[in-house]
């Protein structure tokens, strides 16, 4: 079985989770969550690689600020998150183009050397 990369593993596991529980709890999960502490629960799962892991759900309250509410707060982060993703984005579109131009300058080097 050839071994997929820890980046897909990963987001399928957190894909399986958040599908469980944000879609009515359709999708079936190996396992039952188990309180782990007052902040988590965990549940083992079966990657994609076929290897059990262990995925940790965790409640994380943000503190009261007096500059900011919680929905200005949330809303923030969100536009931050956004932000970054876009920009990610853009910069894989930048290293795509730059990679055409760089095999079609390789290309035209190398049919001019034939030519010769």
């Amino acid at each position: 079985m050839p071994k997929i990369t820890k980046n897909i593993v990963d987001a399928n596991l957190r894909n399986q989770i958040f599908d469980y529980l944000f879609n009515g709890g359709e999708a079936h999960l190996d396992g039952q969550f188990v309180k782990v502490n007052d902040r988590q629960f965990g549940i083992l799962l079966t990657d994609l690689n076929g290897v059990e892991r262990y995925v940790r759900l965790g409640a994380i309250v943000a503190e009261l600020r007096e500059d900011v509410t919680a929905r200005e707060l949330m809303e923030k982060e969100i536009d931050e998150y956004n932000a970054k993703q876009a920009d990610k984005a853009q910069k894989a579109a930048e290293r795509a183009e730059k990679a055409a131009r760089d095999k079609a300058e390789r290309e035209a080097k190398k049919k001019e050397k034939e030519a010769v």
